[in-house]
């Protein structure tokens, strides 16, 4: 029988914009953060495990926290380490690098956690809705590579997913016949007063419509994913992070991109209804804690979680 799905949690991030550890940060009406949320739609979704990677720099704020609350989740939670020395044989860390490597490095640490089933990615500081987590488990429960890898992923429309307190990086996602065919990691998009655009060099901008299809780090692959990751990433090292040793990243859209484009891999794109939120900017909180509050009141969630 096939292993069920896992969900898989970046939490390693340092939260440079946002000024702080936004994984931990309290948006719920009990003071829940927003991975909270997550693991409650997720368990409600069909998830029965979830591995949370996090660093072991922020272990003891992150146990006492939110670890701490999870006693209490229905989830096996099992935890992955991100550290910036766990690299291939052969390689060391840049002098002056403390940057995390990147998304695709995180899912890498936590590959033993993952333990060969099929797995979700999600941020732990996004807000994905209830609907994107049935989606993604039912499309993983029935997920089977053949001649191809069969990933999925799930979209947002762009401008449902923009702050008006500064950028955000997207990936930037073409589709055809539902399924996607190109995804371009687009570190620095803006609104501005006559629309959305992006930058590559912070002078040329190009601007892009509010409902482009774009990827949040919702992402459902098969074990194959893993593999295909330990071959990729000594090529990042020996290209990318030798020209930008000090912060150059391994997105996950830049190894589904070189899939798609090298027809290895197909990857359907999973539609949800419901409006995203996050905590990019300490500005974005607000938001985000009326929303949940709303969705509280409403009947969404129990007036605390984890009971």
């Amino acid at each position: 029988m096939a292993k069920k799905p896992v969900l898989v949690v970046l939490a390693a991030g340092m939260g440079s914009r946002y000024g702080g550890l936004k994984q931990i940060d309290p948006v719920g009406c009990q003071g829940e953060a927003i991975l909270d949320y997550s693991l409650f739609d997720a368990h409600e979704a069909g998830f029965e495990t979830a591995v949370i990677i996090i660093k072991e720099a922020i272990r003891e704020d992150f146990m006492a926290t939110v670890g701490k609350r999870l006693e209490k989740c229905p989830m096996e939670i099992r935890y992955a380490y991100q550290e910036l020395d766990a690299l291939p044989a052969g390689y060391s860390v840049p002098a002056g690098r403390v940057k995390p490597w990147g998304t695709c490095h995180a899912v890498l640490c936590a590959k033993d956690a993952i333990d060969g089933a099929p797995f979700a990615v999600i941020n732990a500081d996004d807000y994905y809705g209830k609907s994107a987590y049935k989606v993604i488990y039912n499309a993983l429960c029935a997920a089977e590579d053949g001649e191809k890898y069969d990933y999925c992923m799930v979209g947002y429309l762009l401008g449902n997913t923009v702050t008006d307190n500064g950028s955000v990086a997207r990936g930037v996602c073409k589709t055809e016949n539902g399924y996607l065919t190109q995804v371009v990691e687009r570190t620095r998009i803006e609104k501005y007063e006559g629309g959305i655009h992006f930058t590559e060099d912070g002078e040329n901008w190009t601007d892009v419509t509010a409902d482009t299809i774009v990827s949040m780090n919702l992402w459902g692959f098969t074990p194959s994913f893993l593999a295909e990751l330990e071959k990729r990433f000594p090529g990042f090292l020996d290209t990318l992070a030798v020209k930008n040793p000090e912060k150059a990243e391994y997105f996950l859209p830049l190894a589904v991109e070189d899939l798609l484009r090298e027809d290895k891999a197909t990857v359907k794109v999973l539609q949800s209804p419901d409006k995203w939120f996050g905590v990019t900017y300490a500005a974005d909180k607000p938001v985000v804690v009326a929303a949940l509050k709303e969705k509280t009141a409403a009947g969404l969630y129990p007036n605390g979680l984890w009971k």
